[in-house]
C-alpha cells in the first residue's frame, strides 16, 4: 500500500473539490448531481489505486479502440458495460422488486427494432440452425389477471452461437414479435437456447483474456414485454442444468429465470401438430408484469 503524505492528500482533495464545484452552476439539477458524483467517484478511484500516467494512457487507448469497433451492428460499449456488471446494476436500480413481478435482466447488444410480426404459434426461427423449441406461457398482472394484447418481442442466437445481425447480410432470423390473446396467453416455435461467447475479437475480448475470464454466456432466450399501464419488462429465460449459469459473462442469470426445457424424442407429438423428424424441446414461461408506464399509451 502506497503511503501518501498529509500534504499530498490535501492537494488531491482540493483538486476534487475544485472540479466538483465547477458544476455548481449547471442549470439542470439532475445533470449537476450526476456530474458531481462522477467527479467524486472517479477521483476516488484514481487515488485508491494510485493510477499511473501510463495506465491512464492505456485506458484512453482502450476506450478509443472500443469506439472504433462500434458501428450500427456492433455496440462494444454495451459489451464493456455488460462485462463490468454496470448493465445489470442499472437494470437492478431501475426495476425495483414488486411482489411476484418477473425479474428483469440485461438488454444485450443484439436487439433490433421492427422484428417481424408472427401469429401466435408461429416460428421465429427464419431458417436459423438449431433444435426446434416450443415456448408458451401467460402474461398477467400482480393479481394474476391476464393481460390481453401485450406485445412480446423475442430474440435469440442460433446453434452456431450467432444472432442474425452478426452474419453481415440482411437475414432476419431468430427474432419476432406477437401479441397475447384474450386470455393473456402466448406461444411460438423458437430454437432451444445454446451457450455462445459474446463477441471477443475486440478490445472487450482482450480485456477478458487479460483477466482470465470467459466470454461465454449461459444459454438463454430474450424477451421484451410491453403493455399500457405496465412497466416494460426486459428479461431472459435460461436453461436449467446449463453449466454456465454460475459464470455468465454479463452476470445476467437470476434463479427465478431458470426454466426447465424438456427434451422430446423424435416423433413425439407436438402441441400444434407440427411434424418434426428430429428431437425438440418445450418450456413454459409465465410472465408477471409490474404496474407502471403510461396507462394511456
Amino acid at each position: 500500500m502506497t503511503t501518501v503524505s498529509d500534504e499530498q492528500s490535501r492537494r488531491e482533495a482540493q483538486l476534487t473539490e475544485t472540479v466538483e464545484r465547477s458544476f455548481d452552476t449547471a442549470p439542470d439539477a439532475r445533470t449537476r448531481e450526476i456530474m458531481q458524483a462522477l467527479v467524486r467517484h472517479s477521483h476516488a478511484f484514481v487515488r485508491e489505486v494510485r493510477l499511473t500516467e501510463a495506465e491512464w494512457d492505456a485506458a484512453i487507448a482502450f476506450l478509443t479502440a472500443v469506439g472504433h469497433i462500434t458501428d450500427d451492428r456492433r455496440q462494444e460499449f454495451v459489451l464493456l458495460s455488460d462485462v463490468l456488471g454496470v448493465s445489470m446494476m442499472t437494470v437492478s436500480v431501475n426495476n425495483e422488486a414488486d411482489g411476484d413481478a418477473t425479474e428483469s435482466t440485461v438488454f444485450g447488444p443484439f436487439f433490433v427494432d421492427d422484428a417481424p410480426l408472427i401469429p401466435l404459434g408461429g416460428d421465429i426461427g427464419g431458417g436459423a440452425p438449431g433444435e426446434p423449441c416450443w415456448v408458451e406461457g401467460r402474461v398477467t398482472d400482480l393479481a394474476g389477471i391476464p393481460v390481453p394484447g401485450a406485445r412480446v418481442e423475442v430474440w435469440e442466437a442460433d446453434s452456431e452461437g450467432l444472432y442474425d445481425v452478426q452474419y453481415g447480410d440482411d437475414r432476419v432470423a431468430g427474432r419476432a414479435h406477437f401479441f397475447t390473446d384474450g386470455n393473456g396467453d402466448y406461444r411460438f416455435w423458437g430454437l432451444t437456447p445454446t451457450p455462445y461467447p459474446i463477441p471477443d475479437d475486440g478490445p472487450v475480448g482482450a480485456l477478458l483474456t487479460a483477466v482470465d475470464r470467459s466470454p461465454m454466456r449461459a444459454s438463454h432466450l430474450h424477451f421484451m414485454v410491453t403493455a399500457p399501464g405496465f412497466r416494460t419488462l426486459i428479461t431472459h429465460i435460461f436453461v436449467r442444468g446449463d453449466e454456465l449459469l454460475a459464470s455468465d459473462s454479463v452476470f445476467g442469470v437470476k434463479d427465478s429465470l431458470v426454466m426447465d426445457f424438456d427434451r422430446q424424442v423424435p416423433g413425439a407429438p407436438t402441441p400444434d401438430g407440427r411434424e418434426l423428424g428430429a428431437s425438440w424441446s418445450r418450456t413454459r414461461f409465465d410472465i408477471v408484469l409490474a404496474p407502471g408506464g403510461d396507462a394511456a399509451a
